[in-house]
């Protein structure tokens, strides 16, 4: 098989699967485009992107931007690389980059386009309560996320199953795809088909995006919750603080409650939805670790408040 010169743009720890299975693919990575250095922690630390911490262990050259303009386009079209790939990079690929190499860019995408185009496509997957994601791979363009298809894979999304550990499982089935689709322009059988469908889109969250809204169903809030998790994080504000949930299940057989009702049912904390409660599990009270939400609640002062702030 043909062995290409791939460019790979990708930040996040979703990008590193990707990263090192085009290494064992056999194809040359010429570099590895990631965005800058930041802050992170409490004390603020600049701290590599994880595919850059990934391309220093493979020993690829690596370039930090944060916009692929100006500087980093030269740089990058300087390579006169075959393909570029991208996978969660963070940015916008534009001409004249776009074109610059031969067989133009590739990316990776977690959703089954063209549902969930954009930015958050696991997080709203789950929220949506939709059943059924995955992956695609397909020919960039200047619109987003809509050029024609290279290959897909479909997952189930599980009961309980967060947007973290969805991403996590997708990307690791994703580099795969990935790899195989490479495979393929490599050695001239690759085919790429029109998306069909109707276009949902997917952008980012944002921390308000994690407030829950308990005058919504139990099975929705459960979603937002399961959604949201590990980022930007289901929260409510309690006691004049703002209290996270990093866990609940719907109650099934419990006794109704109000909406933003909290009360212990036997040994677990619930509060009160539009249907059903919901059980908080875990929780992360503000200014203390994250907690199994019984010991919370047992912690708690006895004239503590029992009902959320809308």
């Amino acid at each position: 098989m043909p062995s290409l010169q791939l460019v790979f743009a990708g930040s996040p720890a979703a990008a590193v699967p990707s990263l090192d299975a085009l290494v064992a693919s056999g194809h040359r990575i010429v570099a590895v485009v990631t965005r800058e250095d930041s802050p992170q922690g409490r004390r603020g630390i600049l701290t590599p992107t994880p595919v850059a911490d990934a391309a220093e262990r493979h020993g690829i050259p690596v370039i930090k931007a944060n916009r692929l303009a100006g500087e980093a386009t030269e740089l990058i079209t300087a390579l006169g690389a075959d393909l570029g790939v991208i996978v969660a990079y963070g940015g916008l690929v534009r001409e004249p980059l776009l074109s610059a190499p031969e067989h133009g860019w590739i990316n990776l995408h977690f959703s089954l386009l063209p549902r969930w185009r954009g930015a958050a496509p696991v997080q709203h997957a789950i929220i949506a309560g939709d059943e059924v994601t995955g992956a695609a791979v397909f020919q960039l363009v200047p619109e987003l996320d809509a050029g024609d298809v290279f290959g897909t894979l479909s997952q189930p999304i599980a009961q309980f199953q967060t947007a973290g550990h969805l991403l996590e499982a997708l990307s690791q089935s994703g580099a795969a795809l990935l790899t195989r689709v490479v495979d393929q322009i490599a050695d001239g059988t690759a085919r790429a088909e029109p998306q069909t469908g109707d276009v949902t889109l997917a952008p980012k969250l944002t921390l308000p995006d994690g407030k829950l809204d308990f005058s919504l169903e139990a099975a929705s809030i459960a979603a937002r919750v399961r959604g949201v998790t590990p980022e930007p994080g289901a929260f409510t504000e309690l006691d004049g603080a703002r209290l996270k949930i990093l866990d609940a299940r719907i109650a099934r057989d419990a006794p109704r409650l109000a909406p933003g009702q909290l009360a212990l049912h036997g040994k677990a904390v619930h509060i009160g939805t539009a249907s059903e409660p919901l059980e908080l599990v875990t929780v992360h009270p503000a200014g203390r670790k994250a907690m199994n939400a019984g010991d919370w609640w047992r912690g708690r002062p006895a004239d503590a408040a029992t009902q959320v702030t809308a």
